[in-house]
């Protein structure tokens, strides 16, 4: 499965949860950390371990495993590493406090409508 098939699921599944202001930004030209970034945001602790589990739930029916998920247990930021797919979820304060979308502004905002 190729990244563009893995941002595909992870935004549905973020989708489906009502993730807010849901962002997808191909870093592929600018960076070999990944191909993709997604952003998203939950309004409370409570949505943001939502979201995250969505998503990995989702990728395990398709038998992709994070190589790494951090910060699931204060629910601030969660960072789920998908290899060539790194999807942030915050919660809203700390969403604009780092702002990732200003640092990363380099990369090519997509439609996720596009996959």
């Amino acid at each position: 499965m190729d990244s563009k098939q893995i941002t595909k699921i992870a935004f549905d599944a973020l989708e489906d949860k009502k993730g807010v202001n849901i962002k997808v930004i191909d870093i592929s030209s600018i960076s070999i950390l990944a191909d993709y970034f997604i952003i998203a945001g939950g309004t409370n602790e409570n949505q943001v371990k939502a979201l995250a589990d969505n998503v990995e739930e989702k990728l395990a029916e398709v038998e992709i495993t994070p190589k790494q998920i951090e910060g699931y247990d204060n629910a601030n930021w969660i960072l789920m590493d998908y290899q060539d797919v790194i999807i942030h979820i915050f919660n809203e304060q700390d969403r604009l406090f780092f702002d990732l979308e200003r640092i990363w502004s380099d990369g090519q905002l997509v439609d996720a409508k596009e996959f």
